[in-house]
C-alpha cells in the first residue's frame, strides 16, 4: 500500500512538472516554438477603447527581453537608467552605437498573470554598462528563463544572474564582457541579446562575441559551471534550443562560421555547418524531426533544414546541395531578425521587411512569398501563433494577423500605440505584449 502511494505521489509530481513545461518559460516558450494552441487568441483589439484589453502594466526602464510565464506570474527584465533612453527604429542602416554613461540598474519584476499588479521588482545589477549599444537595442536584449521555481537572467555583459520566486537573488556569475557587435567594424557594440534556457536542472548560455566566444552548462541550483565548450565565431544574438534526439538531448545553436550541436551532457560537438549570412539572428527550432536554421545579411541567407542525427561537417560546397545531412535549402529565402514558426506541417518566415514566405516545413515547397503590407515598418520580434493565427508585430506596434493556411490572406490589422520590439509571450488565451513603456495582456474579457 505505501509503495502504491508513492508511485500515485510520483506521478501526480509527473503531472505538475508537465503543467510548469506547457508555461511559456523562455523565449518564444518550449523549444522556441512560439505557439501555445490550447485557446483562442482574439483577432482584434482597441487599445484606447480597452477592447479585449485585460489589462495594461507600465514598465520602467528600457529592454527588448520578452516577458516570460509560469503558473500565476509573469516575469519581465528590464535595464533602468537616468532619463529617457534613445530608441530608434525602423529600417536603416546606421551601425554607429549609442553614445551614453552613467549607471544602470538592471532589474526583474513579477507580475500577476490575472491582473497585471507587480508583485515585486527587485534589482539585480547597478553598474555603468561595460558595452555600449545599437540604437534600435538596449542594455537588457536577453529574455530570462524559468522552472517555476528560478529565474535566470543574462544582463548582459554584467552576467548571468538565478532569482528565487520570491525575487531573492541566489546566485551570478561573471560572464566577461558581452562585446556583441559587427565583426568588420568592431567598435560598432550592438548589445547582447541571446536568452538563456532551462533544461534538467541546467542552464544553457551561448555567448558568441567578439573574442573568446562559448557555448556553457551551469548547474541550476548552485551556478556552479559543469563545461564550457569554445566556439569560433562571429558575435550571433540567437538562443540556444534543446531538442532530442533518439532519447540523446542536443544542444542546437545557429552561427555564421558554426552552426551545429552539442551534447548536452559533455558540451562534445556532434555535427557543424558552415555558412549562410553573416550577422545570425534568429533561434534554431525543431519540428517533424528536423532542425530549421537561417540567417542573413552579406551574400547569402538561406533557409535550411538539418537532420540532426548528422555527424560532423555536413557543410556543402553548393549553398543549393543537400546532402545526409541538409534534408533541404533555399539559399536567398531565410530571414535577418526573426525566429521562424512552424504550424503543423507549414513553416513561416518574415524578413525584416515584412515579406512572409510559407514552406512545407518537410519538403521545403514554397506554398507562398508576400507582403504584409500596410504603412511601412520593420519587423523585429518573432512571430506567435494560437495555432489558427499568426500574430507578426512591427516596430512600430502595428500588429498584422495572418491565418495559418496555404493561401496568404489578413485577418485583422491592430494598433498597440507604442513601438514594439520584444516577441510576445502567450499565456492562458491572452497575448502579452511588451511595448516601449508597458506590458500589455490581450485576451477576450473572462
Amino acid at each position: 500500500m505505501k509503495t502504491r502511494i508513492v508511485i500515485l505521489v510520483s506521478i501526480f509530481a509527473l503531472g505538475l512538472l508537465d503543467c510548469t513545461a506547457a508555461d511559456w518559460s523562455q523565449f518564444r516558450g518550449p523549444q522556441a516554438s512560439g505557439v501555445d494552441d490550447r485557446h483562442p487568441l482574439p483577432v482584434e483589439w482597441n487599445v484606447e477603447t480597452g477592447l479585449n484589453i485585460r489589462w495594461q502594466t507600465p514598465i520602467p526602464g528600457l529592454g527588448h527581453a520578452s516577458p516570460i510565464v509560469s503558473g500565476d506570474r509573469i516575469y519581465v527584465a528590464t535595464a533602468v537608467g537616468s532619463g529617457d533612453a534613445e530608441l530608434k527604429v525602423g529600417l536603416y542602416g546606421d551601425i554607429a552605437p549609442v553614445e551614453e554613461s552613467g549607471v544602470h540598474q538592471w532589474r526583474l519584476l513579477a507580475l500577476d498573470r490575472v491582473s497585471g499588479r507587480i508583485v515585486w521588482n527587485v534589482v539585480g545589477h547597478e553598474a555603468v554598462p561595460r558595452v555600449r549599444r545599437h540604437p534600435k537595442s538596449t542594455h537588457c536584449n536577453s529574455t530570462p528563463a524559468t522552472d517555476g521555481r528560478h529565474i535566470v537572467a543574462i544582463f548582459g555583459s554584467e552576467g548571468l544572474f538565478c532569482f528565487d520566486d520570491d525575487g531573492t537573488l541566489l546566485w551570478k556569475k561573471d560572464l566577461g564582457p558581452m562585446d556583441s557587435g559587427f565583426f568588420a567594424v568592431p567598435s560598432a557594440q550592438w548589445g547582447f541579446a541571446s536568452s538563456p534556457v532551462i533544461h534538467d536542472g541546467k542552464v544553457v548560455v551561448l555567448c558568441d562575441v567578439q573574442t573568446n566566444s562559448f557555448l556553457a552548462v551551469f548547474d541550476l541550483r548552485s551556478g556552479r559551471e559543469l563545461w564550457r565548450t569554445l566556439r569560433e565565431d562571429v558575435p550571433t544574438w540567437g538562443c540556444p534550443t534543446v531538442i532530442d534526439v533518439g532519447g540523446r538531448p542536443q544542444i542546437v545553436v545557429n552561427g555564421w562560421h558554426h552552426s551545429g550541436g552539442y551534447d548536452f551532457a559533455t558540451g562534445r560537438e556532434l555535427w557543424r555547418l558552415k555558412g549562410g549570412g553573416d550577422i545570425p539572428v534568429p533561434t534554431p527550432i525543431f519540428a517533424h524531426g528536423l532542425v530549421y536554421l537561417t540567417s542573413a545579411h552579406g551574400k547569402l541567407r538561406p533557409m535550411r533544414a538539418i537532420r540532426p542525427e548528422a555527424i560532423g561537417d555536413i557543410t556543402h560546397p553548393d549553398p543549393t546541395g543537400t546532402n545526409a545531412g541538409i534534408a533541404w535549402v533555399h539559399p536567398r529565402q531565410g530571414n535577418y531578425m526573426q525566429t521562424p514558426i512552424i504550424v503543423g506541417h507549414r513553416l513561416y518566415a518574415s524578413t525584416d521587411g515584412g515579406v512572409v514566405t510559407c514552406f512545407d516545413a518537410r519538403s521545403g515547397e514554397i506554398l507562398y512569398s508576400e507582403r504584409l503590407g500596410g504603412s511601412p515598418q520593420g519587423y523585429t520580434a518573432s512571430p506567435v501563433s494560437d495555432g489558427r493565427q499568426l500574430y507578426f508585430s512591427g516596430e512600430t506596434g502595428r500588429v498584422l494577423v495572418v491565418p495559418v493556411a496555404d493561401q496568404f490572406s489578413k485577418v485583422a490589422t491592430n494598433e498597440l500605440g507604442e513601438t514594439c520590439m520584444s516577441t510576445p509571450a502567450i499565456a492562458d488565451g491572452s497575448l502579452l505584449f511588451r511595448t516601449r513603456n508597458r506590458l500589455l495582456a490581450v485576451g477576450r474579457p473572462d
